[in-house]
């Protein structure tokens, strides 16, 4: 009998490029509806040659990462924890073990410690895992650089899901504050995003790449949304080259 594949030998972490394309569905979507738009997320990411991240619930993941091989399949979650006497928990080495490639670390709604978010960092990579900080601030955006993540996510909480998006001194300030403490991070920029001249504002900006929920999900046509959004990220890309 054919042994399993552990695809954590497999693995190795994949380096973003900016711009890229952050679709995160939080629990909008599930089963077909997902599986559907990951899979357009997928083909896109093929046609136009953008790094697509694309998080999932965790019970979604495996079956995005079979049948997606361009996108980068992202955990909505991560925690601090190690394989052992635990239950309920979502640890490093079983998101690699699947082929997940990226974790998001932080948000408003799983927030962590900054000693916790250290370790998980840390973990994150030991196990070629790519690492989403969000941060509300820009003093807490500052402070996630210093954890040499792979993106700071910098949104506003209070904007999380509204149709108003962060305006341009934070948006600015927000990339020189991570940028200054680390050159190496990429930052990403996320509320209210609603249309593809939106994407391209906070890319002039500065934004390496933006994440986008309801202005997808709650869109009259989610995946010609979605399309409208990559096109604008690779013709920034084309036109910055």
């Amino acid at each position: 009998m054919r042994q399993p594949v552990n695809r954590k030998e497999e693995q190795t972490i994949r380096n973003i490029k900016a711009p890229f394309f952050v679709v995160n569905p939080k629990s909008f979507m599930y089963g077909n509806a997902l599986q559907d738009l990951a899979l357009e997320a997928d083909r896109l990411a093929e046609t136009y040659d953008i790094d697509i991240l694309f998080t999932a619930p965790i019970a979604e993941l495996a079956g995005i990462v079979s049948t997606c091989p361009n996108l980068m399949v992202t955990s909505q979650h991560m925690d601090d924890t190690n394989p052992g006497d635990s239950m309920g928990r979502v640890f490093a080495e079983s998101l690699s073990h699947i082929g997940v490639q990226a974790v998001v670390l932080n948000h408003a709604d799983h927030p962590m410690s900054f000693a916790s978010l250290a370790r998980t960092v840390r973990r994150a990579y030991e196990n070629n895992l790519q690492t989403i900080v969000c941060a509300d601030s820009v003093a807490e955006a500052k402070a996630a650089a210093l954890l040499d993540p792979t993106i700071v996510l910098a949104e506003p909480t209070a904007l999380i899901g509204q149709e108003q998006m962060s305006d341009r001194k934070y948006v600015t300030s927000t990339i020189e504050a991570i940028k200054t403490v680390n050159p190496n991070v990429l930052v990403e920029q996320g509320a209210g995003i609603r249309s593809a001249a939106d994407v391209e504002e906070l890319l002039q900006l500065g934004a390496d790449g933006v994440g986008v929920t309801s202005g997808i999900v709650k869109a009259d046509n989610p995946i010609q949304m979605m399309e409208n959004m990559v096109k604008a990220t690779a013709a920034f890309k084309h036109d910055r080259r």
